[in-house]
């Protein structure tokens, strides 16, 4: 990390400096839609900052793994077999192949990770491959933090360059449209539920896309409708949906017959990312990914970027494995050295059902694992050193100078290109703003000047 370029920006703060960018900052956060839900969305004063040779390895190392991922899901969408190492549910196994024609099954998508970057320690630990958020939420921090009294100092020191993706989202998402077989300018429609704290960053990618001469409507999926061999929302006909809301959600909520299963069906409406975007999106697949059975699948490039940056994951099943060249015993393995393992659900978001073992009691552990065998979906993911950075903030009256977690995410257009990256802080070993708590901040690449 970029050590004397952070000493150089706290440098230019104090406890004035610091009250007075904090309240610009505060300010600002609500009218340009910079909240989840109801909480700011940032809460220190400092960017990330990354030099760019470290950058250019996280974008280098990213971009192997991802023909890794592309290979395994060529693979489960021939392999039935292989597929089942993923406990898809009955309606993915429906759905999965419905969009079968589009190259690229992930528009855009985003890999969390924890990245060392000095030593070059770069694990992921989830792929976002169904619907990444933050994306609108990194551009706007981003600009805002630009006009900032600190940065205006900061950029006398270090040329800073962002990394804006909502042009680059727009860009992918036409030509997913015409790679489909759409002609002319397409109407857009956010389509996510009407209550989700993520609204905010949802208009704010709308009004990036009407800045750009799109006509775009966010679209509540129970509004819409399918009729005259159209998908329509009220009567906005619509082209493009730029999907948010959770496959799983949308099907349990409205049945496999719902109007975007049927406009997709019939081939009237493209959407983005696909229905088959969820087989790699399940925890599952890194367990898929990292486990001895299947390295035939990979090249020796892939297999060494899995090696290297995929913890050890496993489905949570009653079997014999491989854990750093030791046979074990996967169920007493894991109960047993619970200090060692994270274990989550193969299917949910925001930290929802994680169970650090670390931090779990034995019962507790334990029940988590008996609830995983007996039909809930769990992986076990060996623990990664979570990385802690300091970041300025404004409390109590004064400047805190405080550390961190910090994690590292870079963002994915179609399946296989790195740019821009969600960088979020927390005081917990959970790393999620969803999770109900934390911070996201924009992310920088830097160069010394002279």
């Amino acid at each position: 990390m970029p050590s004397d370029a952070i000493e150089r920006y706290h440098s230019l703060l104090n406890d004035q400096v610091a009250a007075d960018t904090a309240a610009e900052l505060y300010a600002r956060l609500r009218p340009q839609g910079l909240y989840f839900g109801d909480r700011p969305l940032c809460t220190v004063l400092r960017p990330h900052f990354y030099l760019l040779e470290h950058w250019d390895y996280l974008k280098r190392e990213t971009e192997i793994l991802l023909e890794a991922f592309q290979r395994a899901h060529e693979a489960c969408m021939k392999d039935a077999n292989l597929r089942a190492q993923l406990d898809l549910e009955p309606y993915e196994e429906a759905l999965f192949n419905v969009d079968i024609g589009t190259a690229v099954p992930w528009t855009t998508s985003r890999l969390d990770s924890f990245f060392q970057a000095a030593e070059e320690q770069l694990y992921f630990v989830e792929y976002n491959a169904e619907t990444p958020a933050g994306m609108g939420y990194e551009d706007a921090l981003s600009e805002l933090f630009m006009t900032l009294e600190p940065m205006k100092q900061f950029l006398e020191y270090y040329a800073v360059q962002s990394m804006p993706m909502s042009g680059k989202l727009l860009a992918v998402l036409m030509r997913g449209y015409k790679d489909w077989g759409g002609h002319g300018i397409p109407q857009v429609a956010i389509v996510d539920w009407g209550h989700v704290p993520t609204l905010n960053e949802h208009a704010i990618i709308q009004r990036f896309f009407e800045r750009h001469g799109m006509k775009v409507i966010l679209a509540d999926p129970r509004g819409l409708e399918y009729r005259n061999n159209q998908l329509w929302a009220g009567n906005f006909r619509i082209d493009v949906i730029y999907k948010r809301v959770l496959c799983s959600e949308l099907i349990h909520q409205m049945g496999l017959e719902n109007p975007i299963v049927q406009a997709i069906r019939d081939k009237k409406v493209y959407m983005t990312n696909s229905f088959s975007a969820k087989l790699m999106a399940k925890k599952a697949s890194l367990a898929l990914m990292s486990d001895e059975q299947n390295g035939h699948l990979f090249d020796v490039r892939q297999q060494a970027a899995i090696d290297a940056h995929i913890p050890w994951t496993r489905r949570v099943t009653e079997r014999k494995t491989v854990f750093h060249g030791q046979d074990i015993d996967l169920l007493p393995f894991i109960a047993d050295n619970r200090d060692r393992f994270v274990l989550k659900p193969n299917d949910e978001y925001g930290g929802k059902g994680v169970v650090i073992g670390w931090e779990a009691s034995t019962e507790d552990w334990n029940a988590t694992i008996r609830q995983a065998v007996n039909g809930d979906s769990y992986v076990v993911q060996e623990r990664v050193n979570v990385i802690y950075r300091d970041f300025p903030a404004y409390i109590n009256g004064k400047l805190d100078i405080s550390s961190r977690f910090v994690d590292a995410n870079p963002y994915v257009f179609d399946g296989h290109t790195v740019h821009g990256c969600l960088t979020r802080l927390s005081s917990v070993a959970l790393l999620n703003v969803t999770a109900g708590g934390g911070s996201v901040v924009p992310t920088f690449l830097l160069q010394k000047r002279g």
